[in-house]
């Protein structure tokens, strides 16, 4: 079908790729560089002043002082902490587990007339976003107004993944990388005071929280948000706070929706008064539900208008809230989180309960990562040096490194040389069933998935541990025998960086624990040297947000136009060099293959700058790609499908893969008929679900010949080509992308077949998803017309050719009452005509009068009047339009004055044309206004040419 390539494109690739080349479409460089080395854990974008999500499951905005100041706690506290809590519901903690919580939340609002939706994927639908960090993440296109609301008001517990504060993770109380946030959300349904009534019924009520241990936060300027709190709710002032923008007020960007927030708090030791209280004193408060009010658009000049359509976005803390009713002194200790706790503590031959603080930390986090990697993997993340993936191998690395600190040998089942993720990961599976029921079904993938990557990285560790342990002897040597401070070099940093695989951020870990600082800027200037040394010919052109570009990779998962099948389309997400973080977003739309196995990648930066030499991740739209797979495989099936009904000796003459449709281009000498091209769309679908595997093969270029494959006409090969065969069906070479089974296509419908040139034919025609969206939408308007028939689907043919019927019937009826109207018109313009050298003649505007009726009306007058005689008639019959008609008597056509010639030189005036015969001509125009001024011309020049032959 075309050009063979020897392999198809992949889906992933196993190292970050370098940008070649970026630069405007207009002027593009081509700057070859290779690809760097490993890099860091890259984290998602966050623009400023807008709503993130903490670690910790609440929602806040960016630049919280919150964030300061927190406490770190251990169990040795729990006996203050148990008297601060003591007070908390009517219902016994054990009532209490995370469960119940959630279910109470959704049930709550579900009696509220929220629809009760389920959480997302970890990995968003937004390509701006790195990973799922908030509940109202999957709601985000309808309040930016994208979107149409699906359901007036809804409710969710989302997962949440943010590892932004990885560092703080088992040493507060409060931080984790996965959590689940609880939320109610309102798509112009209802607004700020059912949210905050029912938040504190919620609260109070159904929670059971005493209302003296709770204290409020409201934007400093939002009266209305302090009005409903105190004398709605009954919040006595001294418990309600007026805090800042920073705290309290929500953007979704430089422009668009915005809107103030409110906090809710609980109070662990509400006996230090109210007196200088700070709401930011972790030590004593926890923020738990947080209310946002989206009420503004925020314009270009940074003012705000009101919202048409207000609407309600809010967080709870599943963990936090958990902490508070069962009585924990940390998230880490609910039955969320601590069963895995317990599992690793009991593998490490420890009790949690008896442990110091260092034992306690290190099992907070295993408690803590087991979770996320568990959740992150069954959502499709696959550990990787790139994106995503890197999240997930470092918290698994970070798993493995923390478990052997500890002691932990062993897979937990004799085996002491095996993995022991797999029985953490058993439990953190057994906690998900409520949370999200696919887990348990993907047990298989996440444990093998574990398993491997602990055994990959433990040898790793193992070498880079021997070699780090003698820097770090050596560091400690120097440092005592010099007096100064332990630091192990930049240089040997970088050693174990680049040399050995060794995770950077592993490295400072163990140096801290044994009391030696790192040499991260030492490090930097290493990776910088690298980065010169294979970046010589680096030239940087820097583009930002808006500009179209072209990105020049030597490699790349995307599919490059070729053979008919147009390039993928997708994402490009370019990192920094020192940080690793995101710094753009490109929309990719088209890639190119040019000269030496270079791509181009065509696409408009949608978010951020681009400059040469940045690391890069690629992401193929997926569902666009099964798109034109489906497609393609379908082209392949519909010229076998060709062969079979109307001869083998048909050929391609070209074709168009594209995500919505297909385009085949045959070469044959007629029009198919309407029975062959049923048997073509039934032979395809036949195909189609017989559900058969395609086989794809490289062969020599005449071994696929010899096996039958089908090469196109003119088309140049290697000589080694690919085969795509659909086996007993179909054998092509071919380069492009297809289904690796046939039921994939889903449906097969042939839209139209026509002629595009001499012996050449053309079919297009739709399948996959395009199938199904094509024979819904043709299903939907045959409702319609079933609805407005008034008949059954089986009857329409029959109803609307008796409608058709009496349609030509009622127009007959109305056009010929039109020109006996028009001849009754006329009747009256007889005794008007004016005498011209004895020849009567007649020029007038008739109207509004139908083309058929100014045609009846010039006849009746040229038999009526006496020889000679000579009619020129217009009229505006509507819809722009102009219709003229001329008619000369016998003695007028001897004067050699011919009516086809006459009327069409009149027609010009009125932007249009005609002719006809010498007697009768006909004629039209699209400018309606020139027609008096036709007329009056056509007037002039008739008597002209009267006068000029009688003389």
């Amino acid at each position: 079908m075309e050009a063979a390539a020897l392999l198809s494109p992949t889906a992933a690739t196993s190292r970050p790729l370098p940008i070649l080349s970026t630069a405007p479409a207009a002027h593009r460089l081509h700057v070859l560089l290779p690809l760097s080395g490993r890099r860091r854990l890259r984290s998602s974008p966050r623009p400023r002043g807008s709503l993130v999500c903490a670690g910790d499951g609440v929602a806040r905005r960016r630049g919280s002082s919150r964030e300061r100041g927190v406490l770190v706690r251990s169990s040795s506290s729990s006996a203050s902490v148990e008297s601060a809590t003591q007070e908390v519901g009517a219902a016994s903690s054990g009532e209490w587990s995370g469960d119940a919580i959630r279910r109470r939340f959704l049930d709550f609002y579900a009696a509220r007339g929220h629809k009760i939706l389920p959480s997302s994927s970890l990995v968003p639908d937004d390509p701006t976003v790195f990973l799922t960090i908030a509940g109202m993440l999957q709601f985000k296109p309808i309040f930016l107004g994208k979107e149409p609301r699906r359901v007036p008001c809804a409710t969710t517990s989302q997962k949440c993944i943010r590892t932004n504060d990885i560092e703080n993770v088992g040493r507060t109380s409060r931080h984790q990388t996965f959590f689940e946030m609880l939320g109610n959300f309102s798509f112009g349904d209802y607004f700020k005071k059912e949210a905050i009534t029912w938040a504190w019924e919620l609260t109070t009520k159904e929670f059971g929280l005493p209302s003296e241990r709770l204290w409020i936060s409201v934007f400093q300027d939002d009266d209305e948000a302090f009005s409903i709190w105190h004398n709605e709710v009954g919040v006595p002032k001294e418990r309600i706070k007026r805090l800042g923008e920073d705290d309290n007020f929500w953007t979704s960007g430089a422009t668009g929706p915005c809107g103030p927030c409110s906090e809710i708090y609980y109070d662990f030791y509400p006996e230090r008064g109210s007196s200088d209280a700070d709401l930011g004193d972790d030590s004593r408060f926890i923020e738990f539900y947080n209310l946002v009010f989206m009420q503004y658009n925020k314009k270009d000049d940074g003012s705000l208008e009101p919202l048409k359509q207000k609407n309600i976005d809010t967080g709870m803390g599943l963990e936090r809230m958990a902490r508070i009713l069962q009585k924990v002194p940390n998230n880490y200790e609910t039955d969320l989180i601590f069963p895995i706790i317990e599992k690793a503590a009991s593998m490490a031959l420890v009790s949690y309960t008896t442990a110091d603080d260092a034992m306690k930390t290190n099992l907070k986090i295993i408690g803590d990562h087991m979770r996320a990697v568990v959740y992150l993997i069954s959502d499709g993340v696959i550990p990787s040096n790139i994106g995503r993936g890197y999240v997930v191998r470092r918290l698994i690395r970070r798993v493995v490194r923390t478990g052997r600190l500890i002691g932990i040998r062993g897979d937990g089942h004799g085996n002491s040389e095996g993995a022991f993720l797999p029985s953490l990961a058993e439990v953190a599976i057994s906690l998900s069933t409520e949370i999200d029921p696919d887990v348990e079904s993907r047990r298989k993938s996440i444990l093998g998935e574990l398993q491997r990557e602990e055994l990959r990285f433990v040898q790793t560790l193992e070498r880079g541990e021997k070699l780090l342990d003698e820097l770090l002897d050596e560091a400690l040597s120097s440092a005592g025998n010099n007096g100064g401070k332990p630091c192990l070099s930049g240089k040997d940093v970088f050693l174990l960086y680049d040399t050995y695989g060794f995770p950077v951020e592993i490295t400072a870990e163990i140096a801290g624990e044994r009391g030696v600082i790192v040499d991260m800027k030492g490090f930097d200037m290493e990776m910088e040297n690298q980065r010169k040394q294979s970046q010589a010919a680096h030239n940087v052109v820097k583009l930002s947000v808006g500009n179209e570009t072209e990105i020049v990779k030597n490699r790349t998962p995307f599919y490059a136009e070729s053979g008919g099948q147009v390039g993928d389309n997708g994402f490009l997400y370019v990192y920094g060099e020192e940080d690793a973080k995101q710094k753009a977003v490109i929309e990719i739309n088209d890639v190119q293959k040019s000269l030496g196995n270079i791509f181009v990648h065509k696409g408009t930066i949608k978010q951020g700058s681009v400059e040469v030499g940045r690391e890069i991740d690629a992401a193929v739209d997926a569902k666009m790609r099964q798109g034109a797979k489906a497609h393609h495989t379908a082209t392949h099936l519909l010229q076998s499908a060709l062969k079979n009904v109307i001869g083998s000796e048909t050929s391609q003459a070209g074709s168009l893969v594209a995500f919505d449709r297909l385009r085949f281009d045959f070469n044959f000498h007629r029009p198919l008929s309407e029975e062959e091209l049923m048997k073509i769309e039934s032979l395809v679908n036949q195909w189609v679900s017989s559900a058969t595997h395609l086989e794809t093969k490289v062969m020599d270029l005449q071994d696929a010949k010899n096996a039958g494959a089908i090469a196109m006409f003119g088309e140049k090969y290697g000589e080694q080509v690919r085969v795509v065969e659909v086996p007993g069906v179909s054998m092509e070479l071919c380069g492009g992308t297809h289904v690796s089974n046939t039921a994939e296509i889903r449906g097969f419908k042939i839209i139209s077949e026509q002629g595009i040139a001499s012996g050449v034919r053309r079919i297009e025609a739709v399948a996959g998803d395009a199938f199904v969206e094509y024979v819904c939408a043709r299903d939907n308007y045959m409702r319609r017309l079933c609805s407005s028939l008034k008949v059954k689907a089986e009857d329409v043919n029959g109803r609307v050719e008796t409608i058709l019927e009496e349609l030509r019937t009622t127009r007959n009826e109305v056009s010929s009452l039109r020109s006996k109207i028009a001849v009754l018109k006329a009747a009256s313009l007889a005794s008007k005509a004016t005498n011209i050298d004895n020849v009567r003649v007649v020029v007038e505007n008739m109207g509004e009068v139908d083309a058929d009726g100014l045609k009846s009306a010039a006849e009746y007058l040229v038999e009526t009047l006496e020889d000679p005689a000579a009619v020129i008639l217009g009229s505006s019959p509507g819809d722009g339009k102009v219709s003229l008609v001329a008619a000369f008597s016998p003695g007028v056509v001897k004067m050699r004055i011919q009516a086809g010639k006459f009327v069409g030189g009149i027609a010009k005036l009125c932007g249009g044309g005609g002719g006809g015969k010498p007697n009768f001509a006909q004629a039209g125009g699209r400018k309606p206004e020139n027609l008096p001024g036709a007329l009056e011309k056509a007037r002039d020049e008739i008597v002209a040419a009267i006068s000029s032959k009688s003389s």
